[in-house]
């Protein structure tokens, strides 16, 4: 067993392989079968009358390829907005109980294809690189309401991994807070940059844990990975802000992420899957810039949350990195 800490999450993480098979043999034991119903999915070309309301589509006609819509059922509320994006009610309060903040925010669906049977990742590069810049069109909308601070991109795939719908789509909520995990990160990344003086994502280099590689982006499982073969995507070129994508590069990144997506399917039996676009926060200040950085971080459901690392919030993670990264890197 070894313990490894991350200097990006700030998260220890106990890797204990003993606790499982030859990584090779770590499967997916309830792979997802996505439901190929399209009758009555809302999602699905030609029932558009059964969403909620759609804020764009690509192309902007009848035959569209994407769609963004508003959550039929959101997290928080839109409707508490001023018409200048600002909002009375948004500053945090400290009550008896602990902070409260007015429940004002965004929660979108992208609906990525129209085809029901279509999951993302039989796109080609250059669709997934639509979808891609859809997410960055929408969080520069989104940007221009002064109470939003940050933008969370998501994805579940499977029904274990928190889909609701089985037609292959993302969303993104908008908070009026940045959450503990994102100042956790950029406060380690700080650290890291103030020991170093330099980024830490821009320092990954091992070739033990590189996975595939593009022009403009690289693939890794994490060094200290809190789950079995998690895997993050790190653009080259540093970055602090998803939406600075341009379309050339939403289209390598696309490509990247499909081969991703198609690797882990096939060597982990098709697992469900979540990922999450790590971003800075909207009003992140120039001196925070040069560590801050964002990724892309994908987790296959492999293995349960169990009440040590609820408790603790350490993990233990039964494949080792190097090993994850070197059965992939081979397929």
């Amino acid at each position: 067993p070894e313990l490894r800490k991350d200097p990006v999450t700030n998260r220890w993480v106990i890797f204990s392989p003993a606790r499982a098979k030859r990584p090779s043999d770590f499967k997916s034991k309830s792979p997802e079968n996505p439901n190929n119903n399209s009758s009555s999915c809302p999602f699905c070309i030609g029932n558009e009358h059964q969403c909620a309301p759609e804020i764009f589509r690509v192309p902007p006609d009848p035959n569209w390829k994407l769609r963004v819509i508003e959550n039929l059922y959101p997290a928080l509320s839109r409707k508490l907005d001023h018409p200048n994006g600002q909002n009375d009610d948004s500053s945090s309060e400290l009550s008896g109980l602990g902070w409260v903040v007015a429940g004002f925010g965004f929660h979108d669906v992208v609906i990525e294809t129209p085809v029901h049977s279509v999951q993302l990742s039989d796109l080609d590069p250059s669709e997934i690189g639509d979808v891609l810049i859809a997410y960055k069109r929408r969080i520069e909308q989104i940007k221009q309401f002064d109470t939003i601070k940050y933008i969370q991109v998501f994805k579940n795939h499977g029904a274990s991994a928190g889909a609701s719908m089985s037609h292959s789509h993302s969303q993104m909520l908008s908070l009026p807070i940045v959450p503990p995990s994102v100042s956790t990160r950029l406060n380690s990344m700080k650290e890291h940059f103030n020991q170093t003086g330099k980024c830490s994502l821009c320092q990954v280099q091992s070739k033990d844990l590189l996975i595939n590689e593009t022009s403009h982006f690289f693939s890794i499982a994490p060094y200290a990975s809190s789950f079995p073969f998690e895997i993050w995507i790190i653009p080259r070129d540093h970055s602090s802000h998803f939406d600075e994508l341009d379309n050339k590069k939403a289209v390598d990144l696309g490509g990247l992420l499909k081969l991703i997506l198609k690797k882990m399917a096939l060597q982990l039996n098709n697992p469900p899957f979540n990922f999450m676009i790590h971003t800075s926060p909207i009003q992140v200040t120039d001196s925070e810039l040069p560590y801050s950085h964002w990724f892309l971080q994908i987790i296959p459901q492999l293995t349960g949350v169990g009440g040590f690392e609820l408790g603790s919030g350490c993990y233990i993670n039964p494949v080792f990195p190097d090993d994850a990264a070197k059965i992939l890197r081979e397929l």
